[in-house]
C-alpha cells in the first residue's frame, strides 16, 4: 500500500481560501494499492472488498473489472482496491453495466464488444453512457466521482471521424440528454487506447458531488476548438471528492503534454513526461487551494500509459529524476501500454491521493 501524501492545515489568513464546509458523517471509502496477489487473499475467507479495478488481471473476479492492457511494470498485475464502510455490499446489473454498491458508494463497469455489437462507437458510447446513468438513477447514487475509459484504436479512422471523436460524440450527447453536467462540473475522467478487447468503462459515484478542479496551465477539455472534433472531450482535469472519515480524495484525469489546447514536444518522450509532470504538479496546487488537505505530486499513487513499450524506462527514469527513486509516486507508479488520445502524444499519467481535510466552499 502506497503511503498516505504528507497533510496540513489550511491557512485561514488566506483570504483566497473559503471556509470548510460542515463535515459529515457518512460511510467512508478508502483505498490502497496491491499487487494480483494480496488483493485476491483479501477474499480468502468468502467476503470480497467492496470493489476494486484491476490492472493485467484476470477477467473473471467479478468484484475487480480489469484494465485489457499490456503491464510494462516490473511487479506485475495490480489492483487499486477500495473498501467502503457500509455494512452490506450488493451487486447487480442495469442494462449493460454492472455495479457493486453499499448504498452509499458505487463502482461500476461496462464491456461492449464492438465485432459483437454492429454498431459505430458513437452508437456504443451513447449507449454505455446511457445505460451508465440509468444505474446511478436506480441506485441513488446520483454523482460520479470518477470514470475510466477504454477504447480500442482510439486513433484510427473510424470512416471519416477519428474513432476517439467519434467517442466523444456519443459521450457528451448521453451527458446531454441525461440532464447531466457535460461542460463545468463534469466528472474528473481518462480515455485510452487499448490494443484489443471491448470498449470499457469503469465508474465511481456517491452521493455528494465533487468539486472540479482546472489546470491553469490549460485550456478546459470541454472548451477546446471545433478543430478537436464536432464534440468536445466531457471531463474536468481533476476532481476532489469527500470520501467520509474526514478524507479527501483527489482523483486527476488523464493528463499529457499539452500547453493551452495543443501538443508540446512533438517526438519527445523525455520532454513530454517532464511537461506531463508539470501539469500534474498545476492539478495538484490547484486541488490544494480548494481544501485544506495538503496533496503533494510524489505522493500520487498514479497509472503510466506508454504508447512505445521500449520508451518505458525513459520515462520511469524522467519520474525518478523529477521526484527521486524514493518518491511514493515512483515506487508505485503502474506502468501500462496504451495509445493515448492524441496521435502525437506519447505519454499520459492519471492519478488519485488521499489525504485529510475538508473542502472549501
Amino acid at each position: 500500500m502506497t503511503p498516505s501524501p504528507s497533510v496540513g492545515p489550511g491557512n485561514p489568513d488566506n483570504p483566497s481560501q473559503h471556509a470548510p464546509l460542515p463535515q459529515r458523517h457518512e460511510p467512508h471509502l478508502r483505498v490502497e494499492r496491491m499487487s494480483l496477489a494480496a488483493s485476491l487473499a483479501l477474499a480468502d475467507d468468502g467476503e470480497a472488498p467492496f470493489a476494486a479495478l484491476g490492472y493485467g488481471t484476470p477477467h473473471g473476479v467479478a468484484w475487480m473489472p480489469t484494465v485489457n492492457a499490456r503491464v510494462l511494470s516490473d511487479g506485475g498485475a495490480m489492483a487499486d482496491v477500495w473498501h467502503a464502510s457500509g455494512a452490506r455490499i450488493e451487486s447487480g446489473t442495469t442494462g449493460i453495466a454492472r455495479w457493486r454498491t453499499d448504498g452509499h458508494w458505487l463502482l461500476g463497469a461496462i464491456d461492449l464488444d464492438e465485432s459483437a455489437e454492429k454498431q459505430g462507437l458513437a452508437e456504443l458510447a451513447h449507449r454505455a453512457y446511457r445505460d451508465l446513468f440509468k444505474t446511478l438513477d436506480q441506485a441513488g447514487t446520483p454523482h460520479l466521482q470518477r470514470i475510466w475509459n477504454y477504447l480500442p484504436q482510439i486513433n484510427a479512422d473510424g470512416g471519416g471521424l477519428e474513432r476517439y471523436r467519434q467517442f466523444n460524440l456519443g459521450r457528451q450527447e448521453a451527458f446531454l440528454e441525461a440532464g447531466r453536467a457535460a461542460f463545468e462540473g463534469a466528472p474528473a475522467a481518462c480515455a485510452l487506447g487499448i490494443h484489443q478487447g471491448a470498449l470499457s468503462i469503469r465508474f465511481l459515484a456517491g452521493q455528494r458531488a465533487p468539486l472540479p478542479v482546472e489546470n491553469p496551465r490549460q485550456v478546459s477539455a470541454y472548451r477546446y476548438p471545433e478543430t478537436y472534433g464536432p464534440r468536445s472531450p466531457t471531463f474536468s482535469r481533476a476532481a476532489l471528492a469527500d470520501i467520509g472519515g474526514g478524507s479527501i480524495a483527489l482523483f486527476i484525469s488523464g493528463t499529457a503534454s499539452i500547453v493551452g489546447h495543443e501538443t508540446v514536444h512533438h517526438g519527445d518522450v523525455q520532454e513530454q513526461t517532464r511537461e506531463t509532470l508539470r501539469n500534474l504538479q498545476a492539478v495538484v496546487e490547484a486541488a490544494n487551494a480548494r481544501c485544506s488537505a495538503k496533496f503533494s505530486l510524489s505522493a500520487l499513487d498514479s497509472v503510466v500509459y506508454v504508447r512505445h513499450p521500449s520508451d518505458t524506462a525513459t520515462v520511469r527514469a524522467i519520474i525518478e529524476e523529477t521526484l527521486g527513486s524514493d518518491a511514493p509516486m515512483a515506487r508505485h507508479a503502474v506502468y501500462l501500454e496504451a495509445d493515448i488520445c492524441r496521435s502525437d502524444l506519447l505519454v499520459e499519467i492519471e492519478a488519485h491521493a488521499v489525504a485529510a481535510g475538508q473542502l472549501r466552499a
